[in-house]
């Protein structure tokens, strides 16, 4: 998000500019997140599956959910929600069986295997968790102060969302 056109001031331009950094900051978040999970993997000697499809089956944990919730979801900016649940079936990772009710519907779930992958991310984030706080760069009341303001800004941008249809 750094590059952008010339900005007019219009006596908002530092609000614009810190909207701006917002923006990239969540961008470049993502992108972190998925590398610490990789190296979480490549430490562990799990090779076999990437940080999409570990942060997948994070999410989907305990639940029997459709393919369509978790695209619906949208954690997985820039890969294809299909592909990696495919790859996931094939790896042994989770099961998938069609609806009964809708046929063109598949539900998914984690076996064994997908659990223990779910695990070892609920674990570094557990681990990160604790360290956020020990260093005093996170706390809890700072973490949900900052969930906060996040959610409205989720809410702000869906809202935007419906209003163009």
């Amino acid at each position: 998000m750094t590059v952008h056109a010339p900005l007019e001031d219009t006596g908002q331009l530092g609000l614009l500019e810190s909207y701006l950094e917002t923006l990239g900051l969540i961008e470049r978040l993502h992108r972190l997140l998925l590398d610490v999970i990789k190296d979480e993997f490549e430490r562990l000697g799990q090779l076999d599956v990437n940080a999409v499809q570990a942060l997948l089956l994070f999410n989907i944990g305990a639940n029997e959910v459709t393919a369509g919730e978790l695209k619906s979801r949208g954690y997985y900016q820039g890969s294809n929600v299909s592909y990696n649940l495919k790859k996931l079936v094939e790896a042994g990772y989770m099961h998938h069986e069609r609806c009964d009710a809708d046929r063109r519907s598949v539900r998914v779930r984690l076996t064994e295997q997908g659990r223990e992958v779910s695990q070892a991310v609920n674990e570094l984030f557990a681990r990160h968790a604790q360290v956020l706080e020990a260093r005093g760069v996170l706390g809890f009341d700072k973490s949900r102060e900052f969930n906060v303001h996040l959610k409205r800004m989720e809410r702000f941008w869906a809202d935007q969302i419906r209003y163009i249809y």
